[in-house]
């Protein structure tokens, strides 16, 4: 993994662009990380150094490598040009509004050879809305990363009804080489794969708690002591075909029963109000919102300790 690879250039040096940063570093590309804001840039790359470390120290940085070879791949640079000049690959990483990227592709797509992949990191505007005038515009997708992507590997791409499958198959090829997981949408979804089935998670326990079923308490430690444990490492796709004798028999068993329960949970709720005002009190029982910090890294410290766990689960098993 820590062989030369080649450029890469990250366009944005908030979180997410720190995080890709380390991830294309980590995998041996060298790479340019852009912002037009000097002070910005500075503290991106004290931010990097931090990052690389706390993976050292946690084991996720591999191959020996030690924090000084991963730092030294990542430059920092304020001259857009420069750093996509002879790129294989471009990670945007501004912020989720549509015209800002916009924008950012229309100065990319001047700047872009035949052979650059132009990737957003867009959560959920699909690619369609800001690269439709493009003249590369078959060679835009949007690699979405789940937070924080050096211990949650998932990257979600979604091409526009023109990106070319040749860019979707070489993204997702690149995905896998730097250490991450992807999975491709066929088509454009509001949402994307992830968010829809975490917002379905979200609605119904947002449902339970309104219509008094249950505690919000209750909600996090069904999923956390519950369905996360096995979801860590199944999907419920193989959960049913595991708790049964395949899908098949699966679904003649509990079939039924599952659509009836389903038909009573149909209709949004609006996030807001008495529920939100409960569920947000119950949270902060738990964790004050000035003590997030800190529950943050303790939460990195569990996704560390999860990663490394699967790593060497699955090299046992290989």
């Amino acid at each position: 993994m820590a062989q030369a690879h080649g450029k890469v250039a990250i366009v944005g040096s908030g979180l997410i662009g720190r995080c890709w940063a380390v991830l294309f570093a980590r995998a041996g590309h060298t790479v340019y990380l852009f912002d037009i804001q000097p002070t910005q840039l500075e503290n991106a790359m004290t931010a990097i150094r931090q990052q690389v470390t706390d993976m050292h120290a946690s084991g996720c940085l591999g191959d020996g490598q030690s924090v000084d070879a991963v730092c030294l791949r990542v430059r920092g640079c304020n001259d857009l040009a420069a750093a996509v000049q002879g790129a294989l690959h471009v990670q945007e990483c501004v912020p989720e509004v549509v015209e800002l990227k916009r924008n950012v592709f229309q100065q990319l797509d001047a700047l872009a050879d035949e052979g650059v992949v132009l990737a957003s990191s867009s959560s959920c505007i699909v690619p369609s809305s800001f690269t439709e005038q493009l003249r590369h515009r078959n060679q835009c997708i949007v690699a979405h990363p789940v937070n924080p992507p050096q211990y949650i590997p998932l990257v979600e791409l979604v091409p526009a009804p023109w990106t070319a499958p040749e860019v979707v198959s070489r993204t997702r090829k690149l995905m896998q080489s730097i250490g991450q997981a992807p999975v491709t949408l066929n088509k454009e979804m509001n949402g994307f794969l992830l968010n829809r089935l975490q917002y379905a998670l979200i609605m119904e326990g947002w449902r339970l708690v309104q219509d008094g079923v249950c505690s919000a308490e209750d909600v996090d430690t069904a999923v956390s002591q519950g369905l996360g444990l096995r979801y860590s490492f199944m999907g419920p796709f193989e959960v049913m075909h595991l708790n049964a004798e395949g899908i098949d028999d699966y679904c003649k068993r509990y079939g039924e029963n599952i659509t009836r329960v389903c038909e009573t949970q149909s209709g949004a709720r609006e996030l807001k109000g008495p529920t939100c005002q409960q569920i947000h009190a119950a949270m902060c029982k738990q964790t004050p919102v000035d003590e997030l910090p800190e529950r943050r890294a303790w939460r990195d410290r569990r996704l560390a300790a999860l990663a490394l766990h699967k790593k060497e689960q699955e090299k046992e098993e290989s």
